[in-house]
């Protein structure tokens, strides 16, 4: 639904959109997170972030060479990036996010929040385009 959110309230200047990675499944998703970090860096990030989410099969999936794979298949310059990852540069601000996330009781993702409140139905498109203009309305 990220396109239709863009499209219908962030393009028209209506909303901001905030994403935050929050990786909880452990040191093989900060890793992954990191990776996204570092392709960010090369104006990457939603490519890389999709290459992840359609790659994920399981434990493994994000070793340091499939991180590596994926940002050589996207055409990034896997030098700077696998310095990046190697550094451990993001790590700080992934694990910041995670701390974020957790400080606001979100124990899962996705979780979209319009104004700091949850919604429930975040998979329904039209529930979330309600939440949305009930809030603006408020203005």
């Amino acid at each position: 639904m990220k396109p239709q959110l863009i499209s219908e309230f962030v393009e028209p200047g209506k909303v901001r959109f905030e994403f935050h990675d929050y990786a909880f499944r452990g040191p093989e998703a900060v890793q992954a997170a990191e990776a996204a970090a570092c392709a960010d860096d090369q104006g990457a990030y939603w490519r890389y972030h999709d290459t992840l989410y359609l790659n994920q099969n399981g434990p493994n999936s994000f070793t340091d060479d499939r991180l590596q794979q994926m940002a050589q298949i996207l055409g990034l310059d896997t030098a700077a990036f696998n310095q990046c990852l190697d550094s451990g540069a993001k790590k700080a601000g992934v694990e910041a996010s995670i701390a974020e996330a957790q400080a606001q009781g979100i124990d899962s993702t996705p979780t979209i929040l319009i104004n700091g409140a949850e919604i429930a139905e975040w998979h329904d498109f039209n529930a979330v385009k309600q939440a949305i203009e009930a809030e603006l309305a408020k203005t």
